[in-house]
């Protein structure tokens, strides 16, 4: 559902959107999806998606049409050029090639060229099988795993910065930034402002405008 969300806020706002890597859940849905979004200012907005998002729905796994909350965490990195100084060391990377299977076919190129790697210090594992070639795949992953490293760097020295000054915060399960409730009554509440959107419909299909620019505007009014 948030795949869905996110591909369709794309397409409103004028983002290319390439899906990655999407692999399904042992069960039902999708276990991880990677999405590159390109355009004017993605990463500018998008970073407000950053955290922990909770379903509030009528479980349509459940045969007994029980309530169920569950929980998905959106992470959002920049994208950095090469050039970017990010000591990646041969040694301290497992790569793995692996037959493509995600979630559909428009998702996926169905070849033994994916590609996994994982960076062994940070536990950091990055997947790409949307390219045509096992080399194409890497380099892209490989990417991927750079701009994750830097970004990771930067929020190590912002989490030491605000524990000097008493304002870090964990994120935990508890600690969701938005909701999204179809059940008993369809809303959707941004925990970190308190705006409120009662067409969940909406919001899912990719209308969360609102949402973002309200939290850019609740940080600038934080840092000033």
């Amino acid at each position: 559902m948030l795949l869905r969300m996110y591909l369709r806020y794309a397409e409103r706002d004028g983002l290319k959107a390439t899906v990655l890597e999407a692999t399904n859940d042992e069960e039902a849905g999708i276990k991880s999806a990677t999405v590159m979004m390109e355009g004017d200012n993605a990463y500018g907005f998008l970073k407000a998606e950053r955290g922990v998002h909770r379903l509030v729905r009528i479980s349509p796994f459940d045969s007994a049409h029980r309530r169920h909350t569950s929980f998905a965490s959106v992470l959002v990195t920049p994208e950095f050029s090469d050039d970017v100084d990010v000591d990646i060391r041969p040694e301290d990377l497992k790569v793995d090639t692996y037959r493509a299977s995600g979630a559909g076919g428009q998702y996926v190129n169905r070849t033994d060229s994916a590609i996994r790697i994982t960076h062994l210090p940070t536990g950091i594992v990055v997947t790409c099988q949307n390219e045509r070639s096992q080399h194409m795949n890497r380099q892209v992953a490989m990417h991927v795993l750079r701009s994750k490293l830097y970004e990771r760097a930067l929020q190590e020295r912002q989490d030491e910065l605000a524990s000097v000054v008493g304002d870090k915060k964990e994120t935990t399960w508890g600690s969701q930034i938005r909701s999204y409730v179809l059940h008993p009554y369809t809303l959707v509440k941004d925990h970190r402002t308190g705006l409120e959107k009662g067409n969940a419909q909406a919001v899912l299909d990719g209308d969360i405008d609102d949402f973002i620019m309200e939290y850019l505007r609740f940080r600038a009014r934080r840092e000033l």
